[in-house]
């Protein structure tokens, strides 16, 4: 008999033979969930946010509830963002000792010492005109902002956080953190740097859930065109000059070339975080009857590793672990 074609069925003739040869796979050591940690006296505060279903706004009290669940499911990792009860021009809230984001670090390594607690370095979510920097006469200022933001992420380690994430996408902040880091005590704490990202309209949800809408203007001075690819990879080689110890592409679906690209280019581990927009779409579509939210979610994830993500941030990360858990 001739074998003139290609019997790739073969191999997907059964459940065993396709779970043998899977190339790819997720577990929770690949995942990495954010929680929304919001400053109030009111220990029973849980506020939904009302653009993604199923995410809240938290109390310290509540976010411990949360992580305890989580963690019995199998969490490895989380990423915290603060909310603070007033906000200034200068964000300082964002590096003040007894902050939202620092009580809530201490609070989570004092109950699970082994649970990776990573902080989100940024001043929008603090600061009264809701941009990532320092502002004077509209125009976001680079310079004056590092330090600033190194001031935040020493705050950060010296209340216990694993590891630090600047997010804000000022030129030379992982430079000026990690210099900050070193000269504290602090050259073991990994910096995980948002190296490439994007003036995106998937984070419309996320500005609802941290309340941290830039209250003039846009991003767009400081976070990247869409349309730019090669941009990305100076970004991303500039944070592995400055001590960058992980590069993060974000969004991650809409930009899985720019994953990949990332992948090949440099020997650091890539992270993806999954924005609220694609978090919100999902349960949107799901919520309407339209996609099987379980298998979409895993197909997306499954796609982000088959990229060449090695970390995932996902809003998604407790339905995983459940999933996984239940396998």
């Amino acid at each position: 008999m001739v074998f003139d074609f290609h019997r790739g069925r073969r191999l997907r003739r059964t459940p065993v033979i396709r779970d043998l040869i899977r190339e790819t796979t997720l577990s929770a050591d690949d995942l990495m969930m954010p929680y929304f940690v919001y400053e109030t006296d009111d220990e029973n505060f849980k506020k939904e946010v009302s653009s993604m279903p199923g995410q809240f706004q938290l109390s310290l009290k509540q976010l411990e509830i949360k992580v305890e669940e989580a963690v019995a499911n199998g969490l490895k990792s989380l990423i915290l963002f603060g909310i603070p009860a007033e906000k200034d021009p200068a964000g300082s809230q964002a590096y003040a000792e007894d902050g939202i984001v620092q009580q809530a670090v201490r609070l989570l390594k004092k109950r699970w010492p082994e649970l990776l607690v990573c902080t989100d370095v940024c001043l929008c979510e603090f600061t009264s005109h809701g941009h990532c920097g320092l502002v004077k006469d509209e125009t976001i200022l680079n310079d004056a902002t590092l330090d600033l933001l190194a001031k935040t992420a020493l705050s950060h380690a010296k209340a216990g956080a694993d590891m630090v994430a600047p997010s804000d996408m000022m030129d030379g902040r992982v430079a000026a953190i990690r210099e900050i880091l070193d000269e504290n005590g602090f050259a073991e704490l990994p910096l995980m740097s948002y190296a490439v990202k994007y003036a995106s309209a998937y984070y419309g949800p996320f500005r609802e859930a941290a309340e941290g809408a830039p209250q003039f203007g846009d991003r767009k001075t400081y976070q990247m065109d869409p349309a730019n690819a090669r941009e990305g990879l100076r970004e991303a080689a500039a944070d592995v000059i400055e001590g960058a110890d992980i590069l993060m592409v974000k969004p991650a679906g809409p930009y899985m070339d720019i994953i990949r690209q990332t992948r090949d280019n440099f020997d650091l581990p890539v992270a993806a975080y999954q924005v609220s927009g694609e978090y919100s779409m999902i349960k949107a579509a799901a919520l309407n009857g339209w996609v099987d939210e379980e298998s979409v979610v895993w197909e997306s994830l499954i796609g982000l590793k088959r990229a060449g993500a090695d970390l995932i941030l996902t809003y998604f990360t407790e339905d995983v672990l459940k999933r996984l858990k239940e396998k």
